[in-house]
């Protein structure tokens, strides 16, 4: 731990930092609370960032660069109160850069929020303040200056998870292609469909957005009260269509059931949540929002579980060299389950698109 110390005094915090110690339960990055001794000095979180995931860690830390001072600026202007509660805010490190690479792991350090919490679950009230916080990122972002760093090329790109799943059943690498017909039968059924945003990007009606592409209700941060403060953990933040925020979150916060559930009947689609989420979504990012991104929110909120299905199914095949799994044919049940999961979506596409149009 003593090392953490002297990694800290690279970014020159305010105060004499006391204690260092895990925070969360990421499972990407490394975080840690740093706490100082002086009553007016902050506390800090301190991240040691994944570069085998994200390895281009300087066009990485340049994006959040970009977008929080961004809606730094945004608050200001706005005459915000308590800004650095709505915003992180990451110190230089020696040499000026917003991370520091001690010869083998790059850091970061970044201003603690107090008094503030997160949630792992959801209920309609809360998911109503993440889709307001999600969408009121976006919306500060769609006059962002530049262009971002694709910080996982194809992240979300549903025509190259096809190509990979096409590829894994080819090579067929763990001899288990005969055991998922049914499965490659109704995912290739629904293939063309599920690519529509790719199309629509082609033919210029659907443009790329800057998105958070990580939308899990851990990742808001939210006060006392339960209302949002701000969207945290940036990495992911890249170009996309609205469908990855939109869409992603829906995918495991109105899920009643783990993603990974083995009793398929335990699996449902929270109807309120959707609904909470969905309405605050649009009471903050409807004035931006093009008539094909609105129409199409029923689409995104089936592509993810059909993606995710996609992305367990070829890990399967492939002999599970991605995903940790904790038994033999854990991916196969995660499968399963986010199908079942679309199933439930793709029946109640029309009841989605009435309550979208009734609130747009």
């Amino acid at each position: 731990m003593n090392e953490l110390f002297t990694i800290v005094q690279h970014f020159h915090p305010q105060g004499t930092v006391t204690d260092i110690r895990p925070l969360g339960t990421g499972l990407i990055n490394d975080t840690f609370r740093v706490t100082t001794a002086e009553p007016g000095a902050p506390d800090y979180v301190l991240q040691r960032i994944n570069h085998h995931i994200f390895c281009d860690v300087d066009g990485l830390q340049r994006n959040i660069e970009a977008v929080t001072n961004h809606i730094r600026r945004k608050l200001e202007a706005g005459g915000a109160e308590d800004i650095d509660r709505k915003v992180l805010r990451f110190l230089p490190a020696d040499g000026g850069k917003t991370y520091w690479h001690d010869g083998e792991s790059y850091w970061r350090l970044s201003l603690f929020i107090s008094r503030a919490q997160t949630f792992d679950s959801v209920a309609p009230y809360y998911s109503y303040n993440a889709g307001q916080a999600f969408g009121r990122f976006e919306s500060m972002l769609v006059d962002l200056p530049g262009s971002l760093t694709e910080t996982i090329p194809g992240f979300h790109d549903m025509e190259l998870r096809l190509r990979q799943l096409r590829e894994a059943v080819r090579t067929d690498a763990a001899g288990r292609v005969k055991e998922v017909g049914r499965y490659l039968d109704e995912i290739e059924q629904r293939a063309d469909g599920m690519c529509l945003a790719e199309r629509l990007y082609r033919e210029g009606s659907l443009p790329k957005r800057i998105c958070h592409c990580d939308t899990k209700v851990n990742n808001v941060l939210f006060d006392e009260e339960g209302g949002a403060l701000c969207v945290i953990d940036l990495d992911t933040v890249m170009p996309s269509f609205v469908f990855s925020d939109y869409g992603d979150f829906l995918r495991t916060a109105a899920n009643t059931a783990a993603e990974d559930e083995q009793d398929l009947g335990r699996i449902g689609f929270d109807w309120d949540v959707f609904c909470a989420f969905t309405q605050g979504y649009l009471d903050s990012a409807r004035a931006f929002l093009l008539p094909v991104e609105i129409e199409n929110l029923p689409y995104a909120v089936a592509l993810f579980p059909y993606m995710q299905c996609v992305r367990f199914l070829t890990d399967y095949l492939n002999g599970d060299t991605y995903y940790k799994t904790a038994y033999p044919g854990h991916n196969l049940v995660r499968t399963a389950a986010q199908f079942r999961l679309l199933q439930l979506v793709e029946e109640r596409q029309e009841k989605m698109r009435a309550f979208i149009s009734a609130n747009v």
